[in-house]
């Protein structure tokens, strides 16, 4: 892969994808600044389902929601770019460029809630890719699902990176109201130029503090989660992390180590030698002392989990800044306990 760095873009060329027979390969001789810029191109998804469910025991949730597939915020890390594979296209540059927009996602969602199948349980929004990227200023899907979740008062899970999570905050606070929803803004770092360069297009560090303390005073259970944990690059930073947002109004922090599944790993590695050459040898070291001599254990219960003395040291730390800080250690757990289904009580009569 081509190490040079693509202004706004978090990876730097398409690796092949592993279902293809098929790549494409510029000339090498081809001065990359002469290269066209990738701009981002959004795709209608024709999907005739929208809650996904999920039997991994590495994640908090067993159903999610995702209004977009693909990410404009472009982090050279993110575990969801092999899923892109599945689509005919790469998890490099063309999962943060060719974006799969469900349009219908609302009508979808208000259909397979108000099924007697339906067994209310938390629902994550997104499960894969952000719900806030930047697309949603515009086309408002997320904002539009979560008035139907509103609606039934079906308990949510948001994860995001983004400040546009405040838009909501109308909407997040009523399902407030009934302990339905928990919001958890991703905060890897605070370093404002390591932000830049490794989420390009996600929101400022002290914007995420802010969206923090947005939901906090609007009554919303919200708190960060510090991940990916880099070795290396990020570890460092988790006791200023809990701090900062137990300033901004957290209730929880939580942390996952990076984890390069698939594809992810020549990605990130590439990232590293266009970076951080100096340290992409230490940090894949500790990456493969955490996960038992590879980048990625791709076994159920083991993928979301670091092992060794290193990841132990890493856990201890988080433990202690919440202690000292007074943060939960877990997310808030959001109640199914006020789920209604609009008109049912009617149809008793």
């Amino acid at each position: 892969m081509d190490a040079r760095p693509i202004k706004g873009r978090g990876a730097s060329s398409n690796p092949k994808n592993r279902f293809e027979t098929l790549e494409i390969e510029f000339d090498p001789d081809l001065d990359p600044d002469e290269l066209p810029r990738p701009s981002t191109v959004f795709l209608d998804d024709a999907s005739r389902s929208i809650i996904t469910r999920n039997s991994s025991p590495d994640v908090g949730f067993d159903v999610s929601v995702n209004p977009y597939r693909g990410c404009e915020h472009g982090c050279s890390y993110c575990y969801a770019r092999p899923f892109h594979e599945y689509l005919g296209f790469s998890a490099g540059l063309d999962f943060e460029t060719r974006i799969l927009v469900k349009r219908d996602a609302p009508e979808l969602l208000r259909r397979e809630l108000a099924s007697p199948r339906w067994e209310p349980k938390p629902l994550a929004m997104s499960g894969v890719t952000d719900p806030y990227q930047p697309v949603e200023r515009r086309l408002e899907i997320t904002r539009r699902c979560l008035e139907v979740l509103v609606e039934f008062r079906q308990p949510l899970i948001v994860i995001t990176k983004n400040h546009l999570v405040t838009r909501d905050v109308d909407l997040l606070a009523e399902l407030a109201r009934f302990d339905a929803v928990s919001v958890s803004i991703s905060l890897p770092t605070l370093d404002v130029e390591l932000a830049r360069r490794l989420e390009p297009r996600a929101s400022h560090p002290r914007r995420r503090l802010e969206a923090i303390t947005t939901l906090a005073q609007a009554g919303v259970p919200v708190g960060v989660l510090t991940a990916p944990v880099i070795p290396a690059i990020t570890d460092h930073e988790l006791p200023a992390l809990v701090e900062a947002a137990a300033g901004a109004g957290a209730r929880f922090a939580a942390y996952t180590v990076l984890r390069l599944p698939g594809a992810v790993a020549e990605i990130f590695s590439d990232w590293l030698a266009t970076h951080f050459p100096d340290r992409k040898a230490r940090v894949l070291s500790r990456l493969r002392e955490m996960r038992g001599g590879r980048l990625y254990d791709p076994r159920f219960g083991a993928r979301m989990h670091a092992q060794g003395e290193f990841a132990e040291q890493i856990r201890r730390l988080l433990e202690i800044a919440c202690r000292k800080h007074g943060l939960e250690r877990r997310p808030f757990s959001p109640s199914a306990a006020a789920f209604r289904r609009p008109g049912e009580q009617l149809g008793l009569f």
